[in-house]
């Protein structure tokens, strides 16, 4: 196991992430932050404060559940019933800017159904994806536009983002 962020360096990663957002943003753009979740939407939320502060308005921020849009859902292997979750996302995302935001981009499967999860709650204006980590080795042609943070790991290791508000402490580790 080796920790490769500890809470320091998630808290500059993503100020890093809510200052260069913040940059390419225009004052009249609207803006919103949708976490996937679970780990992606503790993450929306600690951006879509820091985003609000920078931009001096209030940012919005949603929770997306993928479960029903992912496509090992049917997985004839698979044992086990997915675990279906609440999606809150209690503005309209018609003509924004939707910062869609996750723990870790691997595959590009989870952003891939995220983005098929969206657009069934509208149109919005542009999807951006922020992630905390990449860790490559993508399957779909899926990349981030925000990344606090790029890692080259083998197949066989896993990255695990561990968040103070479900694991009790801020840190991401390789095992």
């Amino acid at each position: 196991m080796k920790v490769i962020l500890d809470a320091k360096q998630i808290e500059a990663a993503l100020s890093d992430l809510a200052d260069r957002i913040a940059r390419q943003i225009s004052e009249n753009v609207d803006i919103a932050v949708i976490g996937i979740r679970s780990r992606g939407e503790i993450l929306a939320n600690r951006l879509s404060e820091k985003l609000s502060n920078k931009l001096g308005k209030t940012v919005p921020c949603g929770t997306l559940d993928i479960t029903l849009y992912r496509d090992d859902l049917n997985n004839p292997q698979s044992d086990t019933q997915p675990t279906v979750r609440s999606t809150v996302i209690s503005f309209d995302i018609n003509e924004k800017i939707i910062i869609l935001v996750d723990d870790v981009l691997h595959t590009g499967r989870s952003t891939r159904a995220a983005m098929d999860a969206l657009v069934d709650f509208g149109r919005p204006k542009a999807i951006r994806l922020a992630v905390l980590v990449d860790r490559g080795r993508r399957e779909f042609p899926i990349q981030a536009d925000y990344i606090g943070c790029k890692v080259d790991i083998g197949p066989g290791q896993t990255v695990e983002v561990n968040l103070v508000d479900t694991d009790d402490k801020d840190q991401v580790i390789i095992k």
